[in-house]
């Protein structure tokens, strides 16, 4: 003969499935109170990229300048690549189209312009530089 199995006759402790959804709720209450406070500060982050490309695209095009005497309008000139777009394909993380809109013997002009819309206004910021290195915010997100 086999022996009884006894189980104890006391209650485990846990949670009730009630009690999860409502901390869930308010946790996901809290976050959407939360958010319009952020998104600026993720658009300032994310501009940082576009500064720092185009200051690396403002020290290639003087060194293309001291060696050709001229700025110029391409890219693969002096050896700028940019990086797979966000946009593009899952993998990728650029956040921002770099191009040198305008270049002379004298002068040149890049433009970084953002392929994601930050803060879902519509609105895609823009990031100038010139050959003095004057970095301007043209179109704010």
């Amino acid at each position: 003969m086999k022996p009884k199995l006894h189980l104890p006759n006391r209650k485990v402790k846990a949670y009730t499935l009630t009690e999860i959804l409502v901390v869930l709720i308010i946790i996901g209450i809290l976050v959407l109170l939360a958010l319009p406070n952020l998104l600026p500060i993720v658009t300032k982050a994310k501009t940082v990229e576009a500064k720092l490309q185009l200051t690396h695209v403002q020290e290639l095009e003087k060194n293309y300048f001291y060696e050709h005497s001229k700025y110029t309008k391409d890219l693969g000139d002096i050896g700028f690549i940019q990086e797979p777009l966000s946009t593009d394909n899952k993998d990728a993380r650029a956040n921002y189209r770099i191009e040198i809109t305008d270049a002379t013997n004298t002068t040149f002009t890049a433009k970084a312009t953002a392929v994601v819309d930050f803060n879902g206004n519509g609105v895609f910021n823009v990031w100038e530089i010139n050959q003095d290195k004057t970095l301007t915010e043209t179109t704010k997100d």
